[in-house]
């Protein structure tokens, strides 16, 4: 079943904007959302994730307008957000402004009304009864049987259809670990027959990257929260860090401090993190993987947003996070130590404190010192070789000539990014 495959180069120290159209605008549209992407081409977005664009079932469903999640086709458009035409448009501006665009793909199950279930009823998993089920306790979607080889080859159709007939660059994919790995590893390789793809994985297994690029530091960003609330220390994030670190070569973990579900379920990052959020946004930013920002983490967007219901995101504020991260992106593109360069954990006195990183690849070498405490005043000396020269504060501008143990010192919540300047 071992299939390799190659990551697209353009996914490389790239980053991810997730995109929820519902709540995007006003109008909750693609026409809408499209006029918003010169601002993100500026603010340093690369690719574009869309959640679910297919029709909402209205059956089961929950709220006034349901759950993406919940779909009722794979091949057609949802009404709610334009037409198949609006969408090729969005697609079409993204690439001529230079960004690439992955869709959400949600295999594992569908709304109680899709057309299969009418078409094809076997092709879904049945209950002690003969009628249809789900077994992960969700009330508005029901589970297709991946024991069916035509359903699978229907499946692997549709998506075949958003690559070949609107030139869509990727997948997000759905809970991936509830869908067999060897259902994925076709689906990317007749995929691929059209164009090379990038490959999302909602999922925290390293056997899935048998297809997928990336995938979800879930168990990172669960003990973000845990550090947050003082549950436990930050030497556990160290050993998730360390086992990630295990993972297959050529796998990228994606880094976020909020997304739709921890938005709308658990809270924004500024409920989970308080004043640590802008610290745990530059190490997602700068660790080895790719970071991920969501819908109006920008302005910042203090608010949950509904999930089954129309709550858009109010852009009328000044976009105060906007700025932070355009140099977070900027600088994740521009330099290959955050990209691809050798990382090395500092220690200190404070290290259920401090977390501290130097990370170096050729010329280009970047210093990140973060606060993850209440505490005030904290020093640590950084005797690394690596700090030699002279380095620019990425958020600042200011440049200082540095030389091995050095001292810095930071307040409750500080965050430090220094880049080495080139000769």
């Amino acid at each position: 079943m071992s299939q390799e495959f190659s990551t697209v180069d353009w996914a490389r120290g790239s980053n991810i904007y997730e995109v929820n159209i519902r709540q995007y605008t006003k109008e909750g549209s693609f026409a809408a959302f499209e006029t918003h992407l010169p601002r993100l081409k500026t603010m340093g977005v690369e690719i574009l994730w869309l959640m679910p664009i297919t029709p909402i079932s209205e059956k089961v469903r929950q709220g006034k307008l349901g759950s993406y999640y919940a779909c009722s086709s794979y091949t057609s458009i949802n009404p709610e957000f334009g037409t198949l035409k609006d969408f090729k448009n969005l697609i079409t501006e993204a690439h001529r402004l230079g960004f690439k665009v992955i869709i959400d793909w949600v295999a594992n199950h569908t709304g109680w009304d899709h057309h299969w279930t009418f078409e094809h009823p076997d092709w879904y998993v049945k209950d002690s009864k003969g009628g249809f089920t789900e077994i992960n306790g969700w009330h508005d979607v029901i589970d297709l049987n991946f024991s069916v080889e035509p359903m699978r080859k229907a499946m692997i159709k549709a998506m075949q259809y958003w690559v070949r007939e609107c030139n869509i660059d990727g997948f997000r994919c759905d809970m991936a670990h509830l869908v067999p790995l060897d259902f994925w590893i076709n689906a990317r390789k007749e995929c691929e027959t059209i164009k090379p793809l990038f490959w999302l994985a909602e999922c925290d297994v390293p056997a899935y990257h048998q297809a997928f690029d990336a995938s979800y530091a879930w168990d990172w960003m669960h003990h973000t929260e845990k550090h947050a609330k003082q549950e436990i220390s930050l030497h556990e994030i160290r050993n998730t860090l360390h086992h990630y670190s295990q993972y297959p070569n050529r796998a990228i973990k994606l880094f976020f401090t909020s997304n739709h579900d921890e938005n709308s379920w658990n809270g924004t990052e500024v409920e989970k993190y308080g004043p640590l959020a802008k610290a745990w946004s530059v190490f997602s930013a700068t660790w080895k993987g790719l970071p991920l920002i969501y819908s109006g983490q920008e302005i910042p967007n203090k608010k949950r947003l509904a999930f089954f219901d129309k709550d858009e995101i109010d852009w009328s504020k000044p976009l105060e996070m906007e700025d932070f991260y355009r140099k977070l992106l900027h600088i994740c593109k521009s330099n290959k130590a955050i990209s691809e360069g050798e990382t090395f954990i500092l220690p200190s006195n404070f290290d259920d404190s401090l977390l501290a990183f130097i990370r170096k690849a050729g010329d280009d070498c970047i210093l990140v010192i973060l606060n993850l405490s209440t505490k005030g005043r904290i020093k640590i000396n950084v005797e690394h070789g690596w700090l030699d020269g002279l380095f620019e504060n990425v958020f600042s501008g200011f440049q200082y000539q540095f030389k091995p143990g050095e001292e810095f010192e930071l307040q409750a919540g500080e965050y430090i990014l220094y880049k080495k300047v080139k000769d």
